[in-house]
């Protein structure tokens, strides 16, 4: 091969070279812009997760941060507090009403009054939940004879009241306080207490605390029976009945053994015929 032919060949070989070099380049950005559109199908997917993350997480604190600090849902277990109220009423409990201590400030925080009805960190057990009515503010002289509350030597009118054992007289619980009666459903410290608080057969209530009674005078374990409730125990007062269903006691006894699963258009008509309509959303005072 002489010289001119083997230039030739050495410019060949370059120029296949430079050209397979080109075409593989040229697959690349083929490949690449073929996967662009794919990529660009849906821009905002990502945003949208982050978005929905956020809505969830937001509800969430927002839940928390409501029942917290401005309203709390409880069910009303007992009948102390009848015929105000019920068993089966759920109530929504205002935390904010009472939150400010009396003290005047921004938000409307009110004083309790005399009559109010509260719920509250029950004393001898701080985990449980209790609804009574304020019968004594701290500085009051209270008793009780034959049923009938005074208050600094005047009788109290209590419309909402109840008494359902009229034949029977319990000298504790309606000569209220008796240095001589006694009742085995008393708190073991309140019966201790009780004396350091009476002075001339009457119950003083203390600085900072409250004298609490249920509706249902009869049968009602109230401040007679564990002692005051501490202004920091009240968590607040209930706002409005916002669901009341009738017991069913008697239903579900009847038949224990039955397992069968009862569909649930049968369960939801059988919730509705035990709904008490007339309660609902009623405000509670």
């Amino acid at each position: 091969m002489n010289e001119q032919d083997q230039t030739a060949a050495e410019q060949a070989g370059i120029t296949q070279a430079e050209a397979a070099e080109t075409i593989q380049e040229a697959t690349i950005e083929n490949s690449t812009a073929a996967a662009a559109p794919a990529q660009k199908e849906h821009p905002h997917h990502g945003h949208r997760v982050v978005f929905e993350t956020q809505t969830f997480f937001t509800i969430i604190i927002f839940s928390i941060f409501v029942t917290t600090f401005i309203v709390q849902a409880f069910q009303i277990p007992s009948s102390s507090m009848e015929n105000t109220l019920l068993i089966g009423d759920f109530l929504l409990v205002d935390k904010m009403h009472f939150a400010g201590g009396g003290k005047p400030g921004l938000l409307p925080y009110e004083p309790i009054r005399r009559g109010d009805i509260i719920v509250f960190y029950y004393p001898v057990d701080p985990s449980q939940f209790l609804v009574k009515r304020v019968i004594g503010m701290p500085g009051d002289h209270i008793r009780l004879h034959d049923k009938v509350v005074y208050v600094n030597d005047k009788p109290l009118d209590e419309s909402y009241v109840i008494h359902k054992q009229l034949t029977f007289f319990d000298r504790y619980r309606d000569n209220f306080p008796s240095p001589y009666a006694f009742s085995p459903e008393m708190d073991r410290r309140w019966r201790y207490q009780l004396q350091r608080h009476i002075k001339d057969g009457e119950l003083v209530v203390p600085p900072d605390n409250y004298f609490a009674m249920g509706d249902n005078r009869d049968l009602s374990l109230d401040s007679r029976y564990w002692g005051f409730v501490p202004r920091a125990n009240i968590v607040g007062r209930p706002l409005v009945i916002y669901l009341s269903v009738r017991s069913n006691e008697q239903e579900s006894s009847q038949d224990d053994s039955n397992d069968k699963l009862n569909p649930l258009r049968q369960i939801m008509a059988h919730l509705l015929q035990m709904a008490r309509w007339g309660r609902m959303f009623h405000v509670v005072r």
